[in-house]
């Protein structure tokens, strides 16, 4: 396995870890903050990548995607948010569960009457669709070095709002003390609307960007769903940098630890058996990397710091 080699599957998982960071922290916002368990964080993804894709062929405009992908995602939030998800905020968390995996259902088969069940052409825009070398000789598509490059930027930002504004600290109260903040005079319910909203519209903005890599079809968001819970776990409810930690250690084993794993198998079991092994080991070793958080520090890495 060539160095060169090497690089481009750290780059690739990086890229992933993008993916997941974006999904990863609104749901960790949203868990964090309004104590809600939302699984259908995912399917907010999977809007994204439609409303994305559903621009991009009428408007033949990867800038236009790009702008109203995440726009619309946020509407779509803000209704499943006033008409359903504001009454479950003080439930148990079984309901929250049960109302939550009802709407994946819904959103679903909702896609499949508007879009059919065939996944939606989403192509890579001509301006992004060529190569560079990272090295010499080492050519990488400049579509994931954009994504990484975005991806990097959203997490400077979400930390400098989550830590640096008046909007920051406010939801900084909200997850310490609601009802001090309440009788402050903040309206707490609108700051909710608010927090759960930009956590729809970032999904929202990484399926958009995932769009034209994977497949467009409904279910896409349930695997990046289950990772995001992973990925909020180690690094720790309610941090956006323990979100950005844990996206980048779970991408690289997701994608470079399985091409790894494939590489050091196909000595010892034969590179058939090495083709299906490594995707399960690289799978493996994400939950039992959870499990041992969970047993040493089981805040997470970097727990969020409450009042």
């Amino acid at each position: 396995m060539s160095w060169t080699f090497l690089l481009e599957q750290i780059l690739n998982g990086l890229q992933y870890g993008v993916f997941l960071f974006l999904v990863a922290a609104g749901l960790t916002l949203i868990f964090g903050i309004l104590n809600l368990v939302n699984l259908a964080h995912g399917s907010l993804f999977m809007v994204g990548a439609y409303a994305a894709a559903l621009v991009f062929r009428l408007a033949h405009s990867f800038i236009a995607a790009f702008l109203l992908a995440p726009v619309i995602t946020f509407a779509v939030g803000y209704v499943i948010e006033r008409l359903i998800l504001r009454y479950v905020y003080a439930r148990d968390h079984m309901d929250q569960v049960l109302v939550t995996f009802g709407l994946i259902l819904f959103l679903n088969r909702l896609t499949v009457i508007l879009f059919g069940s065939a996944s939606q052409p989403f192509d890579i825009p001509d301006s992004l669709a060529f190569t560079v070398d990272i090295l010499p000789n080492t050519p990488y598509p400049v579509f994931r070095l954009v994504i990484i490059g975005v991806g990097l930027i959203v997490a400077l930002g979400l930390y400098v709002i989550i830590a640096r504004t008046h909007m920051g600290a406010l939801i900084r109260a909200g997850a310490s003390n609601r009802i001090m903040l309440s009788s402050l005079g903040v309206n707490v319910r609108w700051l909710y609307t608010w927090v759960f909203c930009s956590g729809a519209a970032l999904a929202g903005f990484a399926g958009m960007m995932a769009g034209p890599l994977v497949s467009v079809e409904p279910g896409m968001g349930d695997e990046m769903l289950i990772l995001a819970f992973v990925v909020i776990v180690i690094g720790g409810i309610g941090s956006i940098r323990g979100a950005l930690v844990a996206s980048v250690a779970v991408g690289l084993i997701q994608i470079a630890g399985r091409t790894t794993f494939k590489v050091v198998l196909a000595d010892i079991i034969g590179s058939t058996a090495a083709q299906s092994a490594a995707p399960a080991l690289a799978s493996m070793s994400i939950y039992l990397g959870m499990v041992a958080v969970l047993f040493t520090r089981p805040q997470g890495l970097f727990a969020a710091r409450k009042g």
